[in-house]
């Protein structure tokens, strides 16, 4: 394999930071940057939940995602201005949604509903694996909050859920793809993965020709390398063993 764009090793991730604690308004915020992609995530605790869930006794997290119009290289529309959010956008939301929902006890949530905005300031590949990752953390603060404030007495937050992208380049598994490998890769993969070696989702896409189960399987062990140092990201910023 020729060098990375980055320079960095086939198995090695970007420079990643979630800070948190980010917005003063919102019950739980992270500011996650997987190198220079950076997305503002959000957590508003909501005492309405879905209609189909009322006097169910049982919660919702639900998740929001957006571009900022100068988070790319050219300027790109709002979607509100064209009217409605483009099918990538909904995949990407629910994406995130159904990932935060996996690790979460919803009946212990009560009937409060959580919602996880993340809003993308600088894209630079890898925007709904950032997401995730750093709505996480969002998403516990906020569940911090709903405990210090009586609101809630059990945490029902039961496992950590991070994302990381791996693919293809140059005939070679890398992992945490940028734009530039990302644009030119023969295959590209997003990987959701818990703190207790669960899959929550896998998407693999081939982009020249199909990749073999070795090259899966080899993409997978650098999503298990990536995740866990997610993981050990995530803990630190919160300040939780």
């Amino acid at each position: 394999m020729k060098n990375r764009p980055s320079n960095r090793n086939f198995n090695e991730l970007r420079k990643i930071v979630l800070m948190n604690n980010i917005s003063p308004y919102a019950e739980g915020s992270c500011l996650a940057k997987f190198g220079n992609t950076h997305v503002l995530c959000t957590a508003s605790v909501d005492t309405k939940v879905p209609n189909w869930l009322r006097n169910t006794g049982q919660g919702w997290i639900t998740a929001e995602y957006g571009m900022l119009p100068r988070s790319t290289h050219l300027r790109m529309d709002r979607e509100v201005t064209r009217g409605k959010a483009s099918g990538r956008t909904y995949e990407i939301q629910r994406l995130i949604g159904r990932s935060l929902r996996s690790v979460v006890n919803l009946k212990k949530l009560g009937e409060l509903q959580i919602k996880i905005d993340c809003d993308v300031i600088q894209a630079d590949g890898g925007t709904r694996t950032a997401s995730i990752s750093g709505a996480w953390v969002a998403l516990y603060d906020s569940v911090k909050f709903l405990l210090k404030n009586g609101k809630i007495e059990e945490n029902p937050i039961f496992d950590q859920v991070a994302a990381i992208s791996c693919g293809i380049w140059d005939n070679s598994e890398i992992l945490d793809l940028d734009y530039e490998e990302d644009s030119s890769a023969e295959a590209d993969g997003n990987f959701v993965l818990t703190a207790s070696n669960g899959m929550v989702e896998i998407q693999t896409t081939a982009e020249k020709k199909p990749i073999n189960m070795k090259q899966f399987l080899n993409l997978l062990d650098l999503a298990n390398i990536g995740t866990k140092t997610i993981f050990n990201i995530q803990k630190k910023a919160l300040g939780i063993n």
